[in-house]
């Protein structure tokens, strides 16, 4: 069995597959691939800046779908002061993962092992009824399945951009921020989360850092409410749903709790996928384009101490928000000149560092792995290509829309399908669904669970 990625989806898929073997008393191997060799922390939880928090409290944040108080029970026996409420580092959660994986991999039943590979993949095929993964340094996997657990792609390169030594191109590759705490002024074109951890890293390292943070809507993830509003229970209606009449019945919810709109959000969120799966191809679109935004900074919440911080730069001048477009840049070796539309008005600005903090690239196709399988016919993108088409349990559909056996993905990559699928309770219980399903196949299909992987 090979996961290609060690971020929190390719752990807590190869976690909850453990846990299953070790149901049912049968040898599984593991191998575990990232590029970076950030397994268990992935793009997510390899921060070294322990002012980048968990966007949601501890007692939501367990690894285990069936064990909610696992993290809590993780701290204190880590001699951590945490509560449920409290708001962990992520650095620290990253620490929680890799035991939470470590101590899985201990208790493998009959010689079955974890192993923890740096590489980066470059292909898949398949070849009867195994597959063989492709490694860039010439080596290959030989496989029984494989699991893509590839996470949020890097951002979308812009055209209208001069790349040079003070452009960062994927603010998450490992080292890109190294250099941008040098106290010149640093402009982020988006203004969501990863906006919110540069400009805590930034202005913390250097007190003479100004942040310039310029988006569409200009708009900034909202502050979680502590304590929390209790979820409000929503009952969708049935049949034919249309994203007008969706909206109303979040309209309505609202304003049926005085106001409220945490607890509708919270309430609505393990509807999502249903939902979406529901909504007409055109009316996801129209989402995408109008709507997507406002969702996300109203659902993708930031704790109150990082929201406080925000509020402080705002205030003494040292984030200045814009709402417009980067209309292009141009390197030069102590700067990058860049020019902006804000607000209607056309200006142009000097700063020591321009920062692509757009989020994810939408078109899987634009992934070299992901497009090689769909080029192969192994796998076909969502209808909006935002990531790869696939059936409930995270089986990829191939070009001509038939379920494979032997290759499943989770997290991020199902974007287009359940749109809901980024954070760790969708992942984990993605992954609790998927092993089982996974466990069942390689024992009915007459493969030894035994040799599921082998590095040639």
């Amino acid at each position: 069995m090979v996961i290609v990625g060690g971020g929190a989806s390719g752990t807590l898929a190869a976690v909850h597959l453990v846990r299953g073997a070790q149901a049912r008393g049968t040898a599984l191997r593991v191998v575990l691939v990232d590029r970076d060799g950030r397994h268990g922390l992935g793009q997510a939880y390899a921060t070294a800046d322990p002012h980048h928090l968990l966007n949601a409290c501890a007692a939501k944040m367990s690894g285990l779908a069936d064990d909610p108080g696992h993290l809590l029970r993780w701290a204190y026996e880590q001699g951590l002061n945490l509560d449920g409420p409290d708001f962990l580092p992520r650095r620290t959660y990253g620490r929680y993962l890799r035991d939470l994986l470590d101590g899985c991999a201990r208790k493998m039943p009959y010689g079955g092992s974890v192993s923890k590979l740096t590489a980066t993949v470059i292909s898949l095929a398949a070849e009867g009824r195994s597959l063989r993964l492709r490694l860039s340094n010439g080596d290959t996997i030989d496989a029984d399945a494989a699991v893509l657990a590839t996470g949020n792609r890097p951002p979308a390169p812009w055209p209208s951009i001069e790349a040079g030594p003070r452009y960062v191109a994927d603010p998450w590759s490992p080292g890109a921020l190294t250099e941008i705490c040098d106290g010149s002024p640093v402009m982020v074109v988006g203004t969501g989360l990863t906006m919110v951890d540069l400009a805590t890293t930034a202005t913390r390292a250097n007190k003479d850092t100004v942040v310039y943070a310029i988006s569409r809507h200009g708009l900034l993830p909202r502050p979680h409410r502590c304590p929390p509003s209790p979820a409000v229970e929503m009952f969708p209606p049935g049949g034919e749903l249309r994203l007008a009449g969706l909206l109303r019945m979040v309209h309505t919810a609202i304003r049926n709790n005085d106001g409220d709109w945490q607890g509708v959000v919270d309430g609505m969120r393990p509807h999502v996928p249903g939902l979406w799966a529901r909504l007409g191809l055109d009316d996801r679109r129209r989402f995408l384009t109008s709507m997507a935004r406002y969702w996300e900074v109203h659902r993708h919440r930031i704790p109150p101490a990082t929201a406080a911080r925000i509020a402080h730069l705002q205030a003494t001048g040292r984030l200045r928000v814009l709402r417009g477009s980067l209309v292009s840049a141009t390197a030069g070796r102590d700067e990058m000149r860049v020019r902006l539309d804000a607000d209607g008005v056309g200006r142009e600005l000097g700063v020591g560092w321009l920062v692509n903090g757009t989020g994810p690239a939408a078109d899987v196709t634009g992934d070299p792995f992901l497009g090689g399988l769909v080029d192969a016919g192994l796998a076909r993108p969502d209808p909006l290509r935002l990531g790869l088409d696939a059936e409930e349990y995270g089986a990829i559909l191939d070009a001509a829309g038939r379920s494979h056996d032997r290759i499943f993905t989770l997290g991020p990559t199902l974007r287009g399908v359940r749109y809901e699928t980024t954070a760790i309770p969708e992942i984990r219980t993605q992954a609790a669904a998927l092993a089982p399903r996974l466990l069942e196949t390689l024992a009915t299909g007459g493969l030894a669970l035994e040799s599921s992987a082998a590095v040639m």
